[in-house]
């Protein structure tokens, strides 16, 4: 086995995600749309809520994860974001815990598979073809 392959593949490779398309990527597109946008409403719905300043930072974090997310930037560090948020978010909001712990998994989840194709990481980290010219 040789040290820079694992699987067959090449060991870097693995390391990266593989920008799923077609209807995979449509799914990863509309799952970071559904946990994005509700990221966004609540992080500006307790920005507005919250009187104390001191306060204002979490919201802050919350919306920009969703904007982020919706956007397909930086995903995998939006989702442990996410995921984070809510798992907090279910500790400090006793009133409805189940929807904050459906947003910790969908953000961990996100951030396992990856943004899909339709995103900026794909435009920005995706696999680039380079043709080399003949000598």
């Amino acid at each position: 086995m040789d040290l820079l392959t694992y699987g067959g593949e090449p060991l870097l490779q693995r390391l990266f995600s593989t920008f799923a398309k077609g209807w995979p990527g449509m799914g990863l597109l509309c799952l970071r749309l559904g946990a994005g946008i509700a990221l966004f409403r609540d992080g500006v719905v307790g920005s507005l809520q919250s009187p104390h300043q001191q306060h204002f930072l979490e919201p802050l974090i919350e919306a920009a994860a969703g904007l982020f997310l919706c956007a397909g930037l930086w995903t995998p560090i939006a989702g442990v974001a996410t995921a984070i948020i809510g798992v907090l978010g279910a500790f400090s909001r006793p009133a409805d815990p189940w929807s904050q712990l459906q947003l910790a998994i969908l953000g961990a989840g996100l951030a396992m598979l990856g943004p899909g194709t339709w995103s900026v990481d794909a435009r920005l980290f995706g696999r680039k073809r380079i043709n080399l010219p003949d000598r």
